[in-house]
């Protein structure tokens, strides 16, 4: 268990850290759910399941939304 709970901290990490990184919103948003789960999952470790849903489902509404608007300017000529 120990060794599940320092996995998902270091996907936690490094999706943060692709997220920072990476310019293209199409893999920044791969880098986004990779850390909603990894977080999500930690708290779910915790024993706080609920909370986790409710975050991850919070958390994929607010991606969508951050991703199709960074897609629209992306794809504007002007």
């Amino acid at each position: 268990m120990t060794y599940f709970v320092l996995f998902l901290g270091l996907c936690f990490v490094l999706g943060s850290l692709a997220v920072a990184s990476i310019p293209s919103p199409y893999y920044g948003v791969v880098g986004l759910v990779l850390t909603s789960v990894a977080g999500c999952g930690w708290l779910v470790s915790l024993g706080v399941s609920f909370m986790s849903l409710v975050l991850f489902m919070v958390y994929l509404g607010g991606m969508l939304v951050v991703f199709v608007s960074s897609v629209s300017l992306a794809a504007d000529p002007f």
